[in-house]
C-alpha cells in the first residue's frame, strides 16, 4: 500500500453546523452591511443567495452530472455585486481556490473581489458552526502513517472557502501530502471521478490505496467504484441510516478508532513525541461557537 485517503468531517474532525440558523444569516447580513450592501432582513439575504446559487448549481449538474460540486464562492461575491460574468466563467474553468483571479481585466480588482467573498463565506461558516474540533489522536495517526512510509491524502466533500480556513485553524493545513476538495475538483463523492482524480494526482493504482471514511455510501461505496478498498468508521455524525458495520468495507470500526485502523494496517500505535500537541490541546480540541 502506498497511500491512505481520508474523509474529513466525521472521520478526522467532529463538526456541527446549522446553515439555516438565524445566527448564520444575521452574521452574513451584518458583514454585507459593513461592505455597504444593506439587506432589509435575513430573508432578503437568503432569497438573493438562492437566486445566485441556482444557476451555478444548474450549470454544474448539466456539465458533470448529479455528483457535480459547484463552487459557491461566486455566490458570496454576487451578494456584494463584485462578480462579473467573465470572472465567473474563469473561476468555473480554473478553480477559485487556486487564486487564478488574473484571468480577466484588472487582476487586482479580481483579487479584491475574491478576498471579500472569502471573508463573507468564512463569516457565514463560523456563525453556522457550533462545534469544530479534531478527534483525539488525529495528529498522531497521520504522523504514524507518514513514519510508516505512507502518503496521507484528504478527499473531502466540501466547499473550499469553508474548509481551507478550517484546516488551517485545526493545524491540518500541512498535515496531508495532498488535499482534494470537491468544490475545487468540480465533482463530489460518491462519484468515482474524485477518487480517480486523487489516484492520478498521486500516480498510484487503486489497489495501492485505502479510503477511510464515516459515510458508507460516499466513502466506502464511492471508493469501491474506483477500485479502492475502504475502512468504515461509524461515528456520531455518520448518516443516520448507515449500518454499524459495512459489509462492503474491508474493516469496520466504531467511532474514530485510529488504533484499530493502525492495527488493520499492521502499524504499531506509539504516540510520537510532540505530534499534534498544539493542535489537539490549544486549537484542535477547541470549540468554535456560533456568533
Amino acid at each position: 500500500m502506498d497511500a491512505v485517503f481520508f474523509d474529513l468531517y466525521g472521520t478526522l474532525v467532529d463538526i456541527r453546523t446549522d446553515e439555516a440558523s438565524e445566527a448564520a444569516w444575521s452574521a452574513l447580513r451584518a458583514a454585507l452591511a459593513g461592505y455597504g450592501v444593506p439587506y432589509v432582513d435575513n430573508a432578503a439575504v437568503q432569497e438573493r443567495f438562492n437566486m445566485l446559487a441556482e444557476p451555478i448549481y444548474g450549470e454544474a449538474i448539466a456539465a458533470r452530472g448529479e455528483c457535480a460540486e459547484a463552487d459557491l464562492l461566486p455566490v458570496f461575491a454576487g451578494l456584494i455585486g463584485c462578480w462579473d460574468a467573465a470572472l465567473s466563467r474563469a473561476t468555473a474553468q480554473n478553480g477559485m481556490a487556486k487564486n487564478q483571479t488574473d484571468a480577466v481585466g484588472d487582476g487586482s480588482i479580481g483579487e479584491r473581489c475574491v478576498d471579500k467573498a472569502r471573508a463573507l463565506a468564512w463569516t457565514f461558516r463560523r456563525a453556522s458552526t457550533s462545534v469544530l474540533r479534531l478527534y483525539l489522536g488525529v495528529m498522531e495517526l497521520l504522523a504514524r502513517l507518514k513514519a510508516a512510509g505512507l502518503r496521507v491524502v484528504l478527499v473531502s466533500n466540501a466547499q473550499s472557502c469553508y474548509t481551507r480556513p478550517e484546516l488551517a485553524m485545526l493545524g491540518l493545513e500541512y498535515a496531508f501530502d495532498r488535499i482534494v476538495i470537491s468544490s475545487e475538483v468540480g465533482v463530489c463523492k460518491p462519484s468515482a471521478a474524485i477518487f480517480r482524480h486523487a489516484l492520478e494526482a498521486e500516480g498510484i493504482e487503486p489497489a495501492r490505496a485505502l479510503m477511510v471514511g464515516n459515510d458508507e455510501h460516499s466513502d466506502i461505496l464511492g471508493a469501491a467504484g474506483a477500485g479502492i478498498s475502504g475502512v468504515y468508521m461509524r461515528t456520531e455524525i455518520s448518516p443516520p441510516g448507515d449500518p454499524q458495520a459495512s459489509a462492503r468495507a474491508v474493516c469496520s470500526l466504531t467511532g474514530p478508532d485510529y488504533a484499530g485502523l493502525l492495527k488493520y494496517l499492521n502499524i504499531t500505535w506509539l504516540p510520537l513525541a510532540g505530534a499534534g500537541s498544539r493542535s489537539e490541546t490549544e486549537g484542535g480540541q477547541g470549540t468554535a461557537r456560533s456568533a
